[in-house]
């Protein structure tokens, strides 16, 4: 570590602060510039040398979605510092999304000073707040704001082990500007850090209970298993692959993470699974009615999938971590048996309750559970044969169909080892890519500006691996964080950008065609208020004008693969990023 400050113990309170972060092992630490931590970034720059590395971002929320990428990525935290309270509602947004989304991230705020005699004229009144952590207390694990230099390492280390215990989450830890350029007058130990930090062990099963749920599971005719987050733990995917293969239980993915693989012939994505079965196992589903619901998306009625009588079980965190304020939980759905634990844990121990049970199974219950495996398989081909049907249906429409813009891109990025950051271009990446390794996707986006960020972290998670990272990037989400762009371009993050161009916010100008289309209002007016056009952006540009690689706008569709081929090129040769404009159909 080299030290650019002209002392080598700290001597300000943000040089403890630093030494805290460095013992956390934090490597990264993302930010937008605020006075109110300048104490805090020039122990960063100087005294903490490039130990830590500095992201600079043009916008909290960029900030917030980088670090929330890294953490699908990674599983591992790293550090935002937000300026006072404004800096924090800036990046509100992006806390709210990384904890519904379960990523850890370490989110620390200049504040105050708190005392009033410290504090500049008007300025430093009007950027503070009384408990400035209460602005995202309802969508935080913890929030806290150490009151003197002492604390400050156990404050810290607190927050860090309760972001990366499961289920995991944002923290925020406000840290007083006053403390931060206050003098150290006594030394701060720093010996039990780790000791302070270090996680409690993973919640495991009820072994009866557990017991129970293996029995049931394997006493079914015809199982199918619903996955939420267990991919997080990337050891989950192929003990899912086993315990769907030895058992013969259909898989059905949400995409929250890659959690199975899609080429796999029990993977029952997009089929009528869930209706033929006759129990559902749900691992580690947070919202059990989105996947086994249909919705009329213009009455809002919703039924259920499942046939009646059909054997409900869960295992997962259950109503652990639960918010009374955001209901990212969804509605109850009635289950048999509930089983509270960890799959991270969990799921070895229920394979092996599962092979227990099977090693004494009669030849004829063998014979059955064998037909319902060909019954799987049959669906799972009969849907990919669907989705090959309606992709060559399309295939030559210009602006380019979704599906094509996903088979172009996979003609290039299958001969790589390839990384998909979050978007799939409207699913057809899922229905049309071989995501055969954990390491393949992260999981899917949330909603519209969390994109381009995420896949920021995403890259910087891979960077330095050789992988070709890809964003299939909505211009829709682009449009509200554009100066992403530049922190790629700054850090030299290997990052193909291949832009899902439909010129519309359209999955909300879809929703106005069906009510004009229910109200008998003019279908020629849904496009008010929709239209990302006249002018059309021009991505290629805006991207050449922050470092960028980029071409386009491509329309042709046999011009596609030729142009995302140059641009991967650039990529793997430069590690540096790249973007190619592809104007779409909606989908």
């Amino acid at each position: 570590m080299t030290n650019f400050a002209p002392y080598d113990e700290p001597v300000w309170g943000s040089d403890v602060m630093v030494d805290v972060l460095r013992g956390l092992g934090l490597k990264y630490v993302a930010l937008n510039p605020g006075s109110s931590f300048r104490g805090l970034h020039d122990s960063l720059v100087n005294y903490g040398g490039d130990e830590i590395t500095m992201l600079e971002c043009p916008h909290e929320k960029i900030a917030m979605g980088l670090a929330h990428g890294y953490a699908k990525a990674t599983g591992e935290p790293m550090a935002v510092i937000m300026h006072d309270l404004v800096g924090l509602l800036h990046g509100a947004m992006g806390v709210y999304y990384a904890y519904i989304d379960r990523c850890p991230v370490l989110v620390l705020g200049g504040s105050g000073p708190a005392d009033h005699a410290r504090r500049r004229p008007n300025i430093d009144w009007i950027h503070s707040a009384n408990v400035q952590g209460e602005a995202v207390r309802a969508y935080t694990k913890w929030d806290h704001e150490p009151r003197s230099l002492p604390s400050v390492p156990t404050v810290l280390a607190r927050a860090h082990r309760i972001a990366v215990e499961e289920p995991r989450g944002p923290v925020y830890v406000a840290l007083d500007a006053g403390l931060q350029e206050e003098r150290v007058t006594e030394p701060v130990p720093l010996t039990d850090l780790a000791r302070l930090a270090a996680p409690p062990s993973a919640l495991a099963p009820e072994p009866t209970a557990l017991r129970a749920l293996a029995e049931r599971l394997c006493d079914a005719r015809r199982p199918v298993m619903v996955l939420g987050y267990p991919g997080r733990d990337p050891a989950s995917f192929d003990v899912l692959v086993a315990l769907a293969e030895e058992v013969g239980v259909g898989a059905v993915e949400t995409h929250w993470r890659l959690n199975f693989p899609n080429r796999h012939e029990l993977n029952v994505t997009g089929s009528q699974a869930l209706e033929d079965g006759d129990c559902v196992l749900f691992v580690d589903v947070k919202d059990m009615g989105k996947a086994t619901q249909r919705l009329d998306s213009t009455t809002r009625a919703i039924t259920s999938r499942l046939a009646a009588g059909t054997t409900v079980l869960d295992l997962g965190f259950n109503d652990v971590g639960i918010s009374s304020w955001s209901e990212d939980y969804a509605e109850l759905v009635p289950t048999d048996l509930q089983v509270t634990a960890d799959t991270a844990v969990a799921l070895p121990l229920l394979l092996a309750e599962c092979r227990r049970i099977l090693a004494g199974e009669p030849a004829g219950r063998r014979v059955e559970r064998e037909q319902w495996r060909e019954r799987l398989r049959s669906l799972h081909e009969s849907t990919w044969d669907g989705w090959r049907a309606a992709a060559a249906k399309e295939a030559a429409s210009s602006p380019v169909a979704p599906s094509r813009l996903a088979a172009e891109v996979w003609e290039v990025v299958r001969d790589h080892d390839w990384v998909l950051t979050a978007g799939t271009a409207a699913g057809w990446a899922l229905k049309s890519w071989d995501f055969d390794r954990p390491h393949r996707h992260p999981g899917r986006q949330l909603g519209t500006a969390t994109q381009i960020g995420m896949s920021l972290g995403v890259a910087l998670a891979h960077k330095g691996t050789g992988r070709l990272v890809v964003d299939l990037q909505p211009d829709g989400d682009l449009m509200f964080d554009p100066g992403a762009l530049w922190v790629a371009s700054r850090y030299e993050l290997p990052l193909l950008v291949v832009m899902f161009n439909n010129r519309a916010y359209y999955n909300d100008w879809a929703h106005q065609e069906r009510l004009a289309r229910q109200r008998g209002t003019p279908l020629e007016r849904a496009s008010i208020g929709m239209a990302i056009d006249t002018p059309a952006p021009d991505f290629a540009t805006i991207a050449r004008g922050f470092g960028w690689w980029a071409q386009g706008p491509v329309t042709d569709p046999d011009l596609v693969q030729a142009a995302v081929r140059e641009a991967a090129d650039h990529v793997l040769r430069s590690s540096g990023p790249a973007l190619v404009d592809v104007v779409c159909q909606p989908e």
